[in-house]
């Protein structure tokens, strides 16, 4: 089981958590802190795999960004590195070739990716096609809500003049 992902930054800033675990906000800013320190200061030839408090974090370096996943020790690492590496296909799929700054600008479409790759601490689905067809009917349904909003909008403008 998947117990938190966190993207950080090689700066040490965290672009996007998800917690499957529960954690106090306490626990969770000093694990944050934790792992930042431990996975950052790690040489480029290093095993991207970490024992940590009797769970194993297993991480993976794409460009400026860390793709981390805390997973129990009994767990397979490299299907979690697969987990990872299929995330960030996903991702460079939606977003052609994802940076940092489409993970800050667009945080809530990461977090909704993530959650159609995961539920729960497990993964959900691993077909990049159905990931990819299940967020352009989500991007179709905020467009027509969003064209829905203008169009009451100016209605309502029409009949207050």
């Amino acid at each position: 089981m998947i117990h938190f992902v966190l993207l950080i930054s090689r700066q040490g800033v965290v672009r996007l958590t998800k917690w499957y675990s529960p954690y106090t906000q306490k626990e969770r800013s000093k694990v944050i802190r934790e792992l930042s320190s431990i996975i950052l200061t790690r040489g480029p030839r290093l095993c991207n795999f970490v024992d940590w408090r009797g769970l194993k974090v297993v991480y993976k370096r794409y460009a400026s960004l860390y793709f981390c996943m805390c997973i129990d020790n009994d767990d397979n690492e490299l299907e979690i590195l697969q987990v990872i590496h299929h995330f960030v296909e996903i991702l460079d799929r939606y977003f052609g070739s994802v940076c940092e700054l489409d993970l800050i600008f667009n945080f809530h479409k990461a977090y909704y990716i993530l959650d159609e790759v995961l539920i729960a601490g497990e993964l959900q689905e691993s077909s990049k096609k159905t990931v990819a067809r299940l967020i352009a009917a989500q991007d179709s349904l905020v467009e027509t809500a969003k064209e829905e909003s203008n169009s009451l909008s100016s209605i309502i403008a029409q009949v207050t003049k």
